[in-house]
């Protein structure tokens, strides 16, 4: 199986005119659907021509507590942050400069060796990072674990492994496929 990249991240706002502004205006994503009814909305905004971000907004959601990228934390928490590439290092300044010109904090530039990245948070609390890649370093082709006490599992490699999960014995026949509505 092959994957064509994350159809859409399902994020929560508390506010989608404020979040329409950020995501659409100022960062440039094209809101290219949405729908709602009764207290509830679904909008998605175009990351590329084959990924999205959507936000649900729904009567009574809290912003959750504000926590730094890549920092540790106690407590319940299943999200750290998501990161958008862009295509050079000329846009990641000019994203840099557009947040911090519409009074958004905005990191440095920060150097982690394969991309430099730039941290932020969008009016939801939402912590972002765009990056780009560096010239000369492609993960991708060349896959690198750098931990001073890597997992096993990790040093098994980058490649799927098989035989770490059951097989699938009954696949589901054709004629008992449907889609719900």
């Amino acid at each position: 199986m092959k994957f064509k990249g994350i159809n859409h991240l399902a994020m929560v706002t508390k506010n989608m005119k404020k979040t329409i502004r950020f995501w659409r205006d100022l960062i440039g994503m094209r809101l290219i659907t949405g729908f709602g009814k009764d207290g509830f909305r679904h909008y998605f905004f175009e990351i590329d021509e084959k990924n999205t971000i959507a936000f649900f907004e729904w009567d009574g959601a809290q912003p959750v507590e504000e926590k730094d990228h890549g920092v540790p934390f106690k407590g319940p928490i299943v999200f750290d942050h998501v990161a958008f590439g862009v295509n050079s290092s000329e846009e990641l300044w000019e994203m840099k400069d557009k947040l911090q010109a519409a009074g958004f904090e905005c990191s440095d530039v920060i150097d982690h060796t394969f991309i430099h990245s730039i941290y932020a948070f969008d009016p939801n609390g939402i912590p972002i990072e765009f990056c780009h890649d560096v010239q000369g370093y492609d993960i991708r082709k060349n896959p690198e674990i750098r931990d001073d006490d890597p997992l096993p599992a990790a040093e098994e490699g980058s490649e799927p492994q098989k035989g770490k999960w059951p097989e699938v014995t009954r696949p589901t026949p054709v004629e008992e496929r449907f889609v719900s509505r």
